[in-house]
């Protein structure tokens, strides 16, 4: 039950970032908005390192794998969409595989993450947490880049009474 209750919320962060990517242009993927700022690209080739990293042989080595090039994730360059959807599927496809593999009574067990000891439980809500930051961002920047065309991915201003009716986004996105 509890396992699922990450693997729901890792899905409805996933999803979200998609529906903001999708509405983003090719070359506002890219886009760096502030002086020494990142671009979506750079924040999904960040957030697919930290989970490959966090999320490979999660029960039996440390979180922060030597082959892991965190600073390469934040490089300048020009990222085509093929290779920003391939990183985003590859690490959200790392968190679903391994949790797949975790039961309830698997969040008592110990982990480490740069040497750092840490219940699976405290992992998975630093990695969540870690995760949606870097989705609220990516949602801020498409929303910034994108065309006037923007379609909200919460509700909408004032129509918080009409969405009380039938609040679709409180439940558990499924894949």
């Amino acid at each position: 039950m509890f396992v699922k209750d990450f693997a729901d919320e890792y899905g409805r962060y996933r999803a979200m970032g998609e529906k903001a990517m999708a509405q983003v242009s090719d070359d506002g993927l890219n886009q760096v908005v502030a002086t020494d700022g990142n671009s979506i690209a750079m924040i999904v080739r960040h957030v697919s390192g930290n989970l490959v990293s966090r999320f490979t042989d999660f029960l039996t080595s440390d979180g922060e794998k030597e082959s892991r090039d965190r600073d390469g994730e934040f490089a300048d360059g020009t990222f085509d969409r093929g290779e920003i959807d391939a990183a985003w599927k590859t690490g959200w496809g790392v968190v679903e595989h391994a949790l797949a593999q975790l039961t309830d009574a698997d969040l008592e067990r110990m982990i480490t993450i740069r040497g750092q000891a840490l219940t699976v439980h405290e992992a998975l809500c630093r990695s969540v947490t870690h995760s949606a930051s870097h989705v609220g961002q990516i949602v801020l920047l498409a929303r910034i880049v994108a065309t006037n065309t923007w379609n909200t991915l919460s509700i909408p201003k004032g129509q918080s009474k009409q969405y009380n009716q039938n609040p679709s986004l409180e439940k558990a996105h499924r894949r």
